[in-house]
């Protein structure tokens, strides 16, 4: 596996393995019409080429033998008034297709979040997770992230509850 940086050639790919890992990841969970609410302002093409283009957004790629299988999303100094760093970058998305979960996506990501964090002078990194989803607390507690705060994320128009979760890596 490895993981490179995208571009803005990967808009497309992008666009329809956000929307698959998303469905996949929450559909069972909440309404069909706040998940496709939800996708369509997040996952269109339009949508990616613009955040590839942005300077202070970042996308890691994993790939499996040439064929992407997960992605990550960083912002760069996105700030939660519940972070204890000061100079901060967020873990926005953090994506693995179904059938690779468990097969050390992850894990490769979360490793080269972390490295691009420190190169880049950053003091802490975090991102904010949805209480009910277990598997990735858990996930990000074995990383030493800590909780933090709360604030919501609203999926359609269903106002939820994440955890806000932050690592120090200075």
């Amino acid at each position: 596996m490895k993981v490179r940086y995208g571009n803005t050639s990967d808009a497309m790919m992008l666009s329809e393995l956000g929307a698959k890992t998303f469905h996949d990841t929450f559909a069972k969970d909440n309404t069909p019409e706040n998940i496709n609410l939800y996708m369509k302002k997040s996952f269109s093409r339009e949508i990616q080429l613009d955040e590839l283009s942005r300077p202070d957004i970042m996308f890691l790629i994993a790939e499996w033998e040439d064929e992407p299988v997960g992605y990550a999303k960083l912002k760069m100094n996105s700030p939660d008034e519940a972070l204890k760093g000061t100079k901060v970058m967020e873990i926005e998305r953090i994506y693995a297709s179904q059938e690779f979960i468990g097969r050390g996506v992850g894990k490769e990501l979360m490793k080269a979040c972390i490295n691009e964090a420190r190169q880049r002078g950053f003091d802490s990194i975090w991102l904010g997770v949805w209480e009910m989803n277990q598997r990735a607390i858990d996930f990000y507690a074995k990383w030493g992230f800590q909780e933090v705060g709360t604030h919501i994320f609203m999926l359609g128009d269903d106002p939820q509850r994440d955890f806000v979760m932050e690592l120090n890596v200075a």
